[in-house]
Order: structure tokens, then sequence, then C-alpha cells
């Protein structure tokens, strides 16, 4: 006895792919901006309207460009903690048009993996 032979992929029907709606478009910046407290971040307005978010120690920085940061191709924030002698920083980087939620969601995890020393 033999089995049929399977077909690379998966089976659906395109009733089943419209099951869902997804957040489009920037949404709202300060549901990322709220959650800074200028105890321990600076916060920086320039001519551009970007707005620039650093930790006091200068270790996190969050660059918010509504326009897209000058020198690339539609980046609207900016994420990047530097790292220390013995362990390499990170970054990342959030096109203008995906949803301040997710940028959020993104911020809130980095600031709660951080510990004041």
């Amino acid at each position: 006895m033999t089995a049929p032979p399977r077909s690379p992929g998966f089976s659906t029907t395109a009733e089943a792919l419209r099951l869902r709606e997804w957040q489009l478009g920037p949404g709202q910046p300060t549901l990322v901006m709220d959650q800074f407290s200028a105890d321990d971040f600076n916060l920086v307005v320039d001519d551009r309207a970007d707005v620039h978010v650093n930790s006091k120690d200068g270790r996190f920085y969050l660059g918010r460009f509504p326009s897209g940061r000058p020198g690339t191709e539609g980046e609207g924030w900016k994420i990047a903690v530097t790292g220390t002698a013995k362990v390499r920083g990170y970054q990342m980087s959030f096109d203008t048009e995906t949803p301040a939620d997710i940028v959020a969601a993104a911020v809130a995890r980095v600031l709660e993996t951080s510990q004041q020393v």
C-alpha cells in the first residue's frame, strides 16, 4: 500500500485568509513618548520637528522622524542601546508607517530590561 505524495505548502481558502484585520498607519506617537520621565531621560525637538530622547547616562536613544530620517528610506523610528566593553549594543528601526503601538511595545520591553546601577 502506498500513500499519495504530499504537495508542498499548505492548503487553505480565500475566506480563511481574510479572517484578520491588521493595524496599519502610524497611530499616536504619544503612546511611545509617554513612557519617558524627565527624571531619567532628556527630550529634544529639533528644527525639523524630529524628536530625540536619550537616557541621562547616554546609553539609550530613541529618535522619531515623522518625515523620515535624513539619509534613509522612510525610517521613522530609531532605537539604539550602547553596549559595554564586554557586550555589544543593539539597534532597531521602524518605518514611518509602523503603528506607534508596535514601537511602544518594543520601547516598553527595552525599558523593562534596564536596571539602575
